[in-house]
């Protein structure tokens, strides 16, 4: 049996399958209890926000900057959504994760981090934040309501 763990995930972006060092995406739901006279009385609605980190080798980041060329410019580069899944099995069935985020606006930091006395790969790291409305996809299903869409 396999389980899914870091190795298990593919990660698509920008038409591109990508080995990644790391890749993180976190979601901030800002969703508070409403209180009367100090008593809690059901939910408040809040904003919600998603932004995470890719690190990639310099050969994946080499991949990107095609994109960038292509685009006139790292900043130029459009949204783009990122697709992660990985498939794996327990002893009752076949597992997965796909969690799809739209829209995603891409920066660069830790363009170099040079250590003379290291034999670690050099990486890049690329944080990026979700844009879109459509916002994040779990295994199918929005994180958000779909009424929450009608309202914008």
């Amino acid at each position: 049996m396999n389980r899914i763990n870091g190795k298990s995930f593919d990660i698509r972006l920008m038409g591109f399958m990508l080995h990644v060092e790391s890749f993180t995406l976190s979601i901030e739901d800002n969703t508070t209890v409403a209180k009367n006279k100090g008593v809690p009385d059901g939910t408040l609605a809040g904003d919600v926000a998603a932004s995470g980190e890719i690190t990639l080798d310099i050969a994946n980041f080499n991949l990107l900057t095609a994109a960038a060329a292509e685009a006139g410019s790292w900043r130029g580069i459009p949204e783009f959504s990122i697709d992660a899944y990985a498939i794996g099995e327990n002893s009752r069935a076949q597992e997965a994760m796909h969690v799809h985020a739209h829209g995603c606006k891409l920066r660069v930091s830790d363009l170099l981090n040079i250590d003379p006395n290291s034999s670690d790969k050099s990486t890049v790291t690329l944080p990026y934040d979700v844009t879109s409305p459509d916002f994040v996809l779990i295994n199918g299903v929005s994180y958000v309501d779909s009424d929450e869409f009608e309202r914008l």
